[in-house]
Parts: structure tokens; C-alpha cells; sequence
């Protein structure tokens, strides 16, 4: 059986820009980040080559260029293996609250929170993602983090979870643990990307609670 030909990939806007030779580590810098930009090339002087150019005269031209690789089926691939994937799960009945992360290569949990009283799924998914950033940051550690969460990964990016919930004696130590998350954030440096776990292609998220 023949091997199948290596690909190289270029980044003009990603976490970091050059010239890769694996599609893992050209998702370690485009995936999530707005504004990719990307190819693939058939060999490593060509994309040295294209590296040089411009993007846009390699991508799409004449059409809108390639924004983000999670926009774009054929170019979401797989999960990074060696990743924290975190979820949360929020009781419509009780309106409490849970959350917990996994390492993906193994399926081990390394923590499980809660459950909390009168809190949302976007609380808990936020919580979830700044506990895991914790918690590799403790490790020195700056492998992906996965949420299946756009609205909790957009407030660990603004260092604020925009809850409209109100805060009563019931979840006073919700909002506790939001206000040491936000402090987290605002007070600590990172390098772990926190990627969209992409559920419509690589299938329900692994740390889900299956209470669906």
C-alpha cells in the first residue's frame, strides 16, 4: 500500500504564523482563533514559498478567504489527543449545577464540581474552563483546553462571565466562585488555546454528564 504523502501547512494568522508539517500543530494555531488563515501545500518548498506571499494570493482567489478552521467541514480534523475537555450539566428541574473535565487521550476526570444551587450551564461551563486553565497552569502545562461552549469560551476571553442571573442567599457561593474565577483571570498569563469542541463532526463531547 502505498504512504500517503506528507502535507505542510501554512499559517499567515494563527497563535502562531510559519510553516508546519502536521495538520495537528496547524490546529493548535488556527482552531478557535478568529481571523485564520491557512493551506495546505504538497511539499515544504512550496509552502516556504507561499509563506512569503500573501495569503490571499493562495486562498480562494477571487472569493472570500478562509476565515477559521472550524467554519469550514473539511478542515476541522480531529481533536488534539493530548487536551483537557471540560462540560457542565445544569438540573432544569432543581436548577443545580455540575461540572467536570477530562484528559481526552485516556478518558481519565481530573476533577468534578459541584452540584451547585441555582446556577446555568454557561456559569458552569465558564467555571469549568478557568478550573482546568488552573489546574494545567499549577501542572505548567499548556495543552488545548475543549468546550463545546462558544458563550463561556467568549467570557474567559473577556475575563467576565456576563450572567444575567441574579445572585440570592441560595447561590452566594456561585457567585464566590465567579468572582475568584474572574480574579483568576485577570491575574494569571496563559498559553493553553481554548478550542470549540466541534460536536456536529467529532460527536458528543467526552466530558458530557449523558443527561440529555
Amino acid at each position: 500500500m502505498a504512504q500517503k504523502k506528507p502535507k505542510f501547512y501554512v499559517v499567515w494568522r494563527g497563535r502562531e504564523t510559519g510553516v508546519f508539517d502536521s495538520w495537528a500543530d496547524c490546529q493548535k494555531q488556527t482552531a478557535g482563533f478568529d481571523g485564520a488563515l491557512f493551506k495546505a501545500f504538497d511539499s515544504k518548498p512550496a509552502a516556504v514559498k507561499a509563506y512569503k506571499d500573501k495569503p490571499h494570493a493562495h486562498i480562494g482567489q477571487g472569493k472570500k478567504p478562509v476565515s477559521s478552521a472550524l467554519k469550514v467541514p473539511g478542515l476541522v480534523g480531529s481533536p488534539v489527543q493530548d487536551s483537557l475537555v471540560v462540560d457542565a450539566a445544569w438540573n432544569t428541574a432543581t436548577g443545580d449545577m455540575e461540572y467536570q473535565g477530562i484528559y481526552l487521550a485516556t478518558r481519565q476526570k481530573l476533577f468534578l464540581k459541584g452540584p451547585y444551587r441555582d446556577g446555568t450551564n454557561n456559569i458552569g461551563e465558564f467555571l469549568a474552563i478557568v478550573h482546568a486553565l488552573a489546574l494545567l497552569h499549577q501542572k505548567g502545562s499548556n495543552i488545548p483546553i475543549y468546550s463545546d461552549s462558544r458563550t463561556a469560551i467568549s467570557w474567559v476571553k473577556k475575563k467576565k462571565a456576563n450572567t444575567k442571573l441574579e445572585e440570592t442567599a441560595h447561590n452566594a457561593e456561585l457567585f464566590e466562585l465567579l468572582d475568584r474565577a474572574e480574579t483568576w483571570l485577570t491575574s494569571h498569563v496563559y498559553a493553553n488555546p481554548i478550542l470549540k469542541w466541534e460536536t456536529t463532526v467529532w460527536g458528543e463531547n467526552p466530558a458530557d454528564f449523558g443527561r440529555k
